[in-house]
């Protein structure tokens, strides 16, 4: 088994949930339980299933979990452009989670890849 935590990835997707919840923690309280929870559930399940994908029997299966958190990457990215359109966050801000978001699936990306040729 491989420790997450030694995974630059995770590392950086880990202190993206942080920075989203700190994010979201302003938005409208209309919104607590619509954007406010897709986003911070979109946001958590990257660094979640890297951990999970590193806890199953076969790098296969990792792989399989790494995709899954390539998506959340990717849905986590629309809801940060939706939720800047509403004004919901600053354009600044916006384009620092964007960047963050755009390093994490080009090193998902890598890392499958990486894995893939060991196979």
């Amino acid at each position: 088994m491989v420790d997450y935590r030694n995974y630059i990835v995770w590392q950086k997707s880990h202190k993206l949930v942080i920075d989203i919840y700190k994010t979201t923690a302003s938005f409208p309280k209309s919104e607590q339980f619509n954007f406010v929870s897709q986003i911070n559930s979109a946001a958590l399940s990257i660094p979640t299933n890297i951990v999970e994908g590193c806890g199953r029997e076969t790098q296969k299966e990792l792989i399989r979990f790494l995709y899954i958190s390539s998506g959340s990457a990717h849905e986590l990215e629309y809801l940060i452009y939706a939720a800047t359109e509403l004004n919901f966050i600053e354009n600044d801000l916006s384009q620092k989670i964007l960047s963050e978001i755009s390093e994490i699936k080009k090193m998902l990306y890598a890392l499958i890849q990486t894995i893939k040729k060991q196979l």
